[in-house]
Formats: structure tokens, sequence, C-alpha cells
């Protein structure tokens, strides 16, 4: 397994109703999963066309590490409230230094 920095992006539409929840949402949960071995931060940034969408991008220290958090109970519990936020279909993309 790859074991080089990763840089993770995922690109999410939110509805209407479903902004200030997640909003709220990654306020509780950002420092946790900053502080999950392996993850060396992660950042919300917000599209500026469109005030729906939103992006994080995190970095880790390998693949093999954002396979760990995504196997989690912590990304589990997370991605189960997300899901239910979104207006489309999310995207990511995984990209390296």
């Amino acid at each position: 397994m790859e074991h080089s920095p990763l840089i993770r992006v995922v690109r999410m539409e939110f509805s209407d109703h479903g902004l200030k929840p997640f909003l709220e949402l990654f306020e509780e949960t950002h420092q946790k999963i900053s502080s999950f071995p392996g993850c060396r931060g992660v950042d919300l940034k917000r599209d500026p066309q469109n005030s729906q969408i939103r992006y994080t991008i995190s970095h880790w220290d390998s693949q093999e590490a954002l396979d760990i958090y995504r196997n989690s109970d912590l990304f589990r519990l997370t991605w189960a409230k997300t899901k239910t936020y979104f207006a489309s279909k999310p995207q990511a993309w995984s990209l390296v230094p």
C-alpha cells in the first residue's frame, strides 16, 4: 500500500434545510477528525459561486490512514448524518502533494 501523504477533497452540495445542521455537525466533529491518527488536519471551504456548496480538504499521512478513518465509527456516524443533508451526490478526489 502507498505510504505517501494524501490530500482528500470532498465536494458537497447541501439542501436549503441541510446546510445549517451540517455546519453545526462539522463544528462538533472537525477537531475529532483532525485528531484522528494519521490525519494532519481538515478544513471546510465555501464555493464562491454557490453558498450551498462546501468542500472539505483533509490531509492524511497515507491512503492507509484515510482508509482506517473511513472504516471507523467516527466516520460512519458522521457520514450517516451528513448524507441526510445533501441536495446532490457528493464528489471526492484524492490528491498527492
